[in-house]
């Protein structure tokens, strides 16, 4: 079905790590990457990278995920013993209602909780209408007063994720015309929280995995990273950067599928299964044209599928990664993912293996003159 390994994915999503708070998950990257790099750092924010030396004098490029997930914090606890909170990263307020979710503790025990709200039924006419906000939530952990919450070892400050479990859906594409079976495609698609960006760390991973395992030979140096708190302002980004210098800048993230109901194509026109992304535009970063163009040729001539795509609303670590230093080439290659900040997300593993093939393919191709002819003037 697929090279790519599926269960370092599962393993990672499953795990516990919002912005601010990755290191037991940043530490199961690390205990699978090991056997394939030649070298394992970190910065002092706690972003990992691994290595693979081809040329030790060809260009250093640096291909990132962030591994941090959008969760919250404790923000405040009641005398009846419910937990106010506060984000971490970006929540749209319809999605949190009745959601589950889990605390972590300073002491590393897990609590589980369901984010409520006042009930329908005891409001009135006009607030009925109104989109209940987050600050208007609370986390129920089945206390009825603060000492009790206390006593489970809840403290203001204590991180939480979404309570979700990875999972792999089969699916079969049926292409009908007047009532014929044009084409049948079994897919398989993998359900679950941090997608977002998990994928893209795990990519890097799998990059040196396949580089070792395939010995796989290449014209410069990768620094695979995964960097932590995007969601908050892409600090492990910007600290990972300045250590690296890299020439040129990879950054693998999530795009925004927009084949659900009520998005217009010109908004979000990638869709599940027809291949991986490049950012055309983003808050933080313009990619370099002459290595936009270089990816876009690529994937022509490899045959891979490629879908455009634009987030004028969102930046990604593409922002301190190509600014650092004297600056470098960068470019954002995203899976298309549906529902992405939300409890659960679905990827198609197929745009997944697609990914990896062709930034496998622009590694082989990066060399030294190449990688100077982006910026060349």
């Amino acid at each position: 079905m697929t090279d790519f390994n599926i269960k370092i994915l599962e393993e990672l999503c499953n795990a516990f790590g919002p912005s601010g708070f990755e290191w037991e998950v940043q530490a199961k990257l690390k205990k699978y990457v090991q056997p394939f790099a030649d070298e394992i750092l970190q910065d002092r924010t706690g972003t990992l990278i691994f290595t693979s030396e081809g040329d030790k004098e060809g260009p250093k490029i640096m291909i990132a995920g962030h591994m941090d997930e959008v969760g919250f914090q404790v923000a405040s606890i009641t005398k009846e013993g419910f937990l106010k909170f506060h984000q971490l990263g970006g929540w749209w307020d319809q999605t949190l209602l009745s959601q589950r979710v889990v605390v972590r503790t300073s002491e590393g025990k897990l609590i589980p909780g369901m984010i409520a709200a006042k009930p329908p039924h005891v409001l009135g006419a006009e607030e009925r209408k109104k989109i209940v906000t987050k600050d208007n939530m609370f986390i129920d952990v089945g206390c009825i007063s603060k000492d009790e919450v206390q006593e489970l070892g809840i403290k203001i400050g204590d991180p939480m994720v979404p309570d979700a479990k990875f999972e792999i859906w089969n699916r079969t594409r049926v292409k009908k015309k007047d009532d014929e079976v044009l084409e049948r495609k079994d897919v398989t698609l993998v359900v679950g929280k941090a997608f977002d960006d998990r994928i893209g760390a795990v990519i890097a991973a799998e990059l040196i995995r396949k580089i070792k395992e395939k010995n796989i030979s290449h014209p410069n140096v990768i620094y695979g990273a995964s960097t932590v708190q995007e969601e908050i302002g892409a600090r492990g980004a910007k600290t990972s950067a300045q250590m690296i210098k890299p020439d040129i800048g990879i950054i693998v993230e999530v795009d925004i599928a927009g084949d659900v109901p009520g998005i217009e194509e010109s908004k979000a026109p990638t869709k599940l299964g027809e291949g991986p992304t490049i950012m055309i535009y983003e808050l933080a970063m313009i990619p370099n044209p002459r290595f936009r163009d270089f990816v876009i040729k690529t994937a022509e001539e490899i045959g891979i599928p490629l879908q455009l795509s634009l987030m004028p609303g969102g930046a990604t670590d593409a922002g301190p990664i190509h600014t650092t230093e004297l600056g470098c080439a960068g470019i954002v290659i995203g899976v298309p993912t549906r529902h992405i900040h939300a409890h659960n997300g679905i990827m198609d593993l197929e745009d997944v293996d697609k990914t990896v093939e062709l930034i496998l393919e622009l590694i082989k191709r990066l060399d030294k003159e190449t990688v100077e002819g982006f910026t060349k003037i």
